[in-house]
Parts: structure tokens; sequence; C-alpha cells
């Protein structure tokens, strides 16, 4: 076996290989760019060794760097993770020259898979289904339109060179296509230096599911069944699961027997993935076409192993030494369900902007593993540091694993409330909230599912009386134990605080009257049964109010406090009556009208201005083009009105909240 391996990655997928490697008795380096000199990663290899500046273009694609620490270092193979280098067949190349093992699939195949065009040209000559769609050279706008309207709408626009969600557009008319297709070809060329774009028909009602496969080099591969994929936004994967609600199992043998067959065609060895696209309409198990073949380790590849029990950075590590599989295609079984959730640093209260920032506090849910349950943590990032505006917003994954798809998503949502972020705003509430819609439970989902069930945006979970009334009977209960212990600090102590059983609990705006009582309180009249288990001063609170529990996580600020709990964020108040009473004295402070002002949503590199000085415009007209997180975001007109300033300029680097352009 490899005595040393370097993992040409960051984050939690370098932390998750360098577990496996640790685990295998292997010896591990890190890269780092200056953004991540104190990375987890870094600090878990037995070697690390500096790239360079946080950009990726001057730190972790520079692959003469990392054959330079892998000679440097003495480390035998390299593992890419996913992202960055990982699909670089000049990548795979150039270890190869150097006798440096790529733990990856051989060049060739990832040339084959790598381009979008070319693969689904393999694709249909292996008997694989592939979408109806145009596979050739679009030379212009034009074109791309005369395409589309031969296709028939809607229709997808790809980068051929596109991945991660990265570089697609949907189309639903001409005027779209107008709109979308240079914005498409820009995104491929500044993620993947590849500005060919393909189209092709998108599917309605579609259901993205995946076949994971391994293979080795002797010839054998096999497939692990598959990943339901659908809970996207904008073509980016949020939640995934294995095994799929919708999927039979001869669905399974026909799309795994199809993924080989590819796979097979290209003298495929290593981990990799066929993504399918599928009709939900379709019953009979045809319905089913190849979108892609990622040639890595898939970001969800977590939900495959603990329904599979295997370690795939183990057999992708043992397939690059030479090793046969050790099983067959008829030892794989499928046992219990697993969900994962993407955490990202992303305000879905603000329509999803990117979030950047110091992480003040970081303390994840604790992992478990019985036989009924599991809940696992793949992150790469700590308390103290910094989500740079240079990578992926992804903090973490979560993931969970028992019996049945049901108790697997009441895993998530528990280990959701358990889990503790602040600095930058994450989308952890909107996990909570998809884990318990009727929807997502009932498994009838489809890839349109987040734009279909909140077209408005997200705003919360649902509020449920019963969980208004916990939360009334917890900070009540919470209040008193506080009080009891605590005392006042007027530069000397005094008292303690006042310790009353009845206060008046304010949650978003209303007033509720709670009475507390041995083992229950009484919420505005109507009593419930209470217990609770609380250290003074914990941000997590686990409850039992009528027989159910709950957790609440608490994060205290100046006058009130924030409760969260299955996906709904209330700001509380609580005090006993005679103070409450002074609160409806106090005025209210007016938050300042922002509409004459076009800001910056987030960090991020102003790369375009569609006005000038004394320009007119529209409610909805296009004003601004910022990229930040590899993502361009497009700023429009909230209203008519006319350009009194342009603040900004294009190259600049803005701050979240900065002005761009004022109006009149």
């Amino acid at each position: 076996m490899f005595d040393k391996i370097l993992i040409a990655n960051r984050g939690e997928i370098a932390c998750r290989v360098i577990r496996t490697a640790k685990k295998m008795g292997i010896k591990t380096v890190a890269v780092y760019s200056d953004a991540d000199a104190l990375a987890p990663h870094v600090r878990m290899a037995d070697e690390a060794v500096r790239l360079g500046p946080p950009p990726a273009s001057e730190s972790y694609l520079l692959a003469d760097a990392i054959v330079a620490a892998c000679k440097a270092t003495g480390a035998q193979a390299v593992h890419p993770g996913y992202g960055f280098l990982s699909e670089r067949e000049s990548f795979a190349k150039l270890l190869a020259e150097n006798d440096i093992a790529f733990i990856g699939p051989p060049a060739n195949a990832i040339a084959a898979m790598g381009d979008k065009i070319e693969s689904k040209k393999l694709a249909k000559a292996a008997g694989v289904n592939v979408v109806p769609g145009f596979l050739g050279e679009i030379d212009s706008t034009d074109h791309a339109v005369e395409i589309a309207g031969g296709i028939g709408y809607p229709v997808m626009m790809k980068a051929s060179a596109g991945g991660g969600g990265k570089g697609m557009r949907l189309a639903w008319s001409e005027q779209d296509v107008r709109d979308g297709f240079e914005a498409t070809k820009r995104e491929g060329l500044a993620s993947f230096g590849d500005d060919r774009v393909f189209i092709e028909k998108f599917i309605e009602s579609p259901r993205h599911i995946e076949i994971q496969l391994l293979g080795d080099q002797h010839g054998n591969i096999v497939y692990l069944g598959e990943r339901e994929c659908s809970i996207q936004r904008r073509h980016q994967k949020v939640v995934e699961e294995a095994p799929s609600p919708f999927v039979t199992p001869e669905m399974r043998r026909a799309m795994g027997e199809q993924a080989v067959a590819l796979a097979a065609a290209v003298g495929y060895y290593s981990a990799g993935t066929v993504e399918l696209i599928v009709s939900g309409a379709d019953k009979t198990g045809q319905g089913f076409y190849f979108l892609e073949m990622n040639t890595r380790l898939q970001v969800e590849h977590p939900v495959t192993e603990e329904i599979t029990g295997l370690d795939l950075v183990e057999q992708m590590i043992r397939v690059a030494y030479g090793e046969k599989l050790a099983f067959t295609q008829d030892d794989v079984t499928l046992n219990g369900w697993a969900m994962e959730s993407r955490v990202y640093a992303e305000d879905p209260y603000r329509n999803f902007l990117p979030s950047t920032g110091r992480l003040t506090r970081y303390a994840p849910p604790p992992e478990s593993r019985t036989s009924d349950a599991v809940v696992r943590v793949d992150t790469g990032v700590f308390e103290g540091g910094e989500v740079s505006m240079f990578y992926d917003p992804m903090i973490a994954k979560l993931v969970s694993w028992a019996p049945t798809r049901e108790a697997a998503i009441d895993l998530q949502i528990e280990a959701i409330d358990r889990y503790q972020i602040a600095g930058v705003g994450t989308n952890l509430d909107f996990l909570s909230a998809l884990a318990q819609h009727p929807r997502f439970r009932s498994g009838e989902i489809t890839t349109g599912f987040i734009a279909e069930e909140y077209p408005e945006g997200f705003h919360g979970a649902p509020e449920q009386p019963a969980t208004l009334q916990a939360v009334a009977a917890v900070v009540a209960a919470i209040a008193k134990l506080d009080a009891t212990r605590a005392l006042r600090v007027d530069g000397q102590l005094g008292t303690p605080l006042e310790a009353s059983d009845r206060w008046v609990v304010r949650i978003d705006g209303t007033e509720h009257d709670v009475t507390l009582e041995a083992d229950a309180a009484t919420i505005d009249g109507a009593s419930v049964s209470l217990s609770l288990g609380y250290r003074p001063g914990a941000a997590i609170v686990e409850a039992e109010v009528e027989g159910e529990t709950y957790v609440l996580r608490i994060a205290r600020k100046r006058g009130f406090m924030t409760v969260t709990t299955g996906g709904r964020a209330r700001k509380v108040q609580v005090a006993p009556p005679r103070v409450a009473a002074l609160r409806h004295h106090m005025i209210e402070k007016v938050a300042p009208d922002m509409s004459r002002f076009l800001v910056s949503p987030m960090p991020g590199l102003l790369t375009r201005l569609m006005v000038q000085l004394g320009d007119k415009v529209e409610a909805g007209q296009p004003l601004a083009t910022v990229e930040a997180m590899k993502m361009e975001n497009m700023l429009r007109a909230e209203k008519s009105a006319t350009v009194s300033k342009v603040a900004a300029g294009v190259g600049e680097s803005l701050a979240i909240d900065q002005v761009i352009l004022e109006f009149e």
C-alpha cells in the first residue's frame, strides 16, 4: 500500500480523505492557500505545503506546484477530492509523467466523460438512453435561438465542461435564450476555462437520480445503488438521499446496467457517478436519460457509504494501488435510508445570497453511530475561522441514517436544531423546513420542488401552535432559572434578579402570559406539562412539552433572544409583568428608507454595470452583476427611477450593503 498520499484539495473533502488515510495507516500531505493556513485539513495532515495566495487560480489549480509538493514530501499518490483539478485530464497525465499515482480514473476516461458533448455521443453508442438535443458547436446567440426552436421549449443551455450547477440556464422562450446564452458562456469560461455550450430538451417534472459506480484496474465494475438528488436550487444540490423513494428494483437494475456499460466502454476504474434525469411522470421504469458522468468522488458520496457499509475513499485508494475489488455485484446490498443536507454559508431570508465572514460560533451536533441511528458531520471549518469569498460556500454535510426514510428525516430535523453557527448566515432553517415539508416527506419531489413550493422566497417554516406554546413555556422557565442563579452587577454585587412564577413572553411582537407551576405551565389560560434540562447560559435546550420533545437553539442578544426550533427563528423577549408593561412606552426605531439605493447584497466583485448617470430605469430592469463564490448575481431595479449617482465601478471589490447606485 502507499506510504504517503497528498490531498490536492481543501475543506471538508480534504478532511474526509485524511480520516480514511489515517485509518489505513497512510501518512498524508495537505496543501493550502494563504486563506487556509490555519484550516482543519492543514492541522489534521502529517505534513502541509503552501501553494500560494487565496485565489484558486494561484493556489489549488496549480498542477505544477502540486507535483512539486509531492516530490518535496515523498508523496506517492494524489487524491484530488472533487472540484479543482479532480476532472482535469492534463493533471492526471502530469502525475503519470512524474511517476505519481492518481487516485481516480484513467486520463482517457476523464477526457471522454469531461466533455459533455462527446460523452453524450459515447453514451448513445454504448446503448445508454440520452436526452434529445444538439451536440455540435454553437456559433452565436442567433444560432442558439435557432437550435432551441428546433428542439422545442423548454430547453437547457449547459457549459460543455460545466458541473456543480454552474454554467446552466433554463430557457422557456427565445428571449430566455437571448438573455442567457452569453452568460452561460461566460460562466463556463470563468469556472472551467471552456466557453462551449450545448443545448438539450428540458425534461418536465424531472427527478435527478445518479448511479454510484466503482471499478478496478482489472475490468471489474459494480454499481452501488442510486442517490436521489432532486432537491436543488439553481441546479445546485441541497439535499440528497439514498436510495430514491421513486426507483423500483427493476429501474435500479436497468439504470445500473446501463451505467456499467458506459463505464466499461471507456475503460473506467475508481469511483464515478452516472447522472440521470428521470421523468417523474413515467412509471414504466424506462423514462430515464443520461445527463453526464462525473469522473470523481461526488459531494454526496456519504449517503451511499451509509447504506452500503463501504468506505468509497478507501476503495479508491486500493484501486489506485492496483488491488482488485473484494466483492462482486451480487455482494452489494442496500441497508436502511440515508439523508444528506448541505449546510451553506448563505442567507435564505435574502434570496439565498452568499454570506462570508468569521465563524464567531461553530458547534456542529455531536456525531453518533448506533445500530438504528447515525448522525455524521463532514466539515472542514472551525470556530474563529473565516468563510472566504474565494471558495465554495459549503460549510458542512449533515448526514443521517436510520432503518426507514421517515426516521432518517426526523434525525435530520433534530440534528439541525442542535447545529450552532454564528457570524455568517446559513441555510439551516431552510434545511429544517424542507425536511418537515409534507411533499418532501411523501417522496413526491422533482428538481422544481424549491421553486414550486417557495415561489415568493423563504420566510421560515410554518408556525405550529403547539411549537409556539412550547417556546413560550420553555423561555419562561429558562428566565426563572436564570433569574434564580444570576446576580445584578452595578459596580458591586447586588441581590438576585426577580425569580417570578409569572412572565410575559413576547414572540415576534405578540405577547403571551405564562404562569409556571411544578412540571407544568399555563400559557394564555391553557395548561401544558413541562420538563426541561437546562444549564444556565446554554445555547441548546432540550424540553418536553405535552409529551413532545423539542430542541431549542438560543442566541442571546442585548434586550432579546432568537429562539430557533424546527426551522423557524423567533425574536423573543421575556420579562415579569411589571417590566413588560413598561415596554409599551418604548419608541420603536424606524428602519431607514433604502429604496433610493442599489446596494451590494453580498461581498463580491462588480463585473458589469448596465446603466450610467442620468439613465431612467424601470422596475425589474437589470442594473449590475456582482460575482461572488463563483456565481454571477444579477441586481435589478425595484421601481422606476433615475440614476443620480454611480458610486462604484466595474472591477471594484464590494462589501456587503455597499452602495453601487443612487436614484432620485
